[in-house]
């Protein structure tokens, strides 16, 4: 699966542990904000997405563009410390 992150952390705490657990998954920083990989199971972005959890709060915005999902293409996003899906289908 093809999964891109954008990150606007709100701190440079969060920004950091963040940005630590990210390229811990395997993930390649591609410019200051924005990482990728190709190799991620569905399994490990989940429990990437928890752990993001636990050192964002609900000023900080994350993105991640998934493809294929199931036959479609998923924006998940972080807002108000909530994690939302967005499925376009193809």
């Amino acid at each position: 699966m093809f999964v891109a992150i954008v990150c606007d952390f709100a701190s440079e705490d969060h920004k950091q542990k963040g940005e630590d657990l990210i390229l811990q998954y395997g993930f390649k920083r591609l410019m200051d904000n924005l990482f990728e990989s190709t190799t991620i199971s569905e399994k490990y972005l989940v429990r990437l997405k928890r752990e993001l959890d636990s050192v964002t709060d609900s000023y900080d915005t994350l993105r991640f563009y998934q493809f294929p999902v199931e036959d479609t293409f998923a924006i998940s996003y972080l807002k108000d410390k909530k994690w939302r899906k967005l499925i376009v289908r193809l």
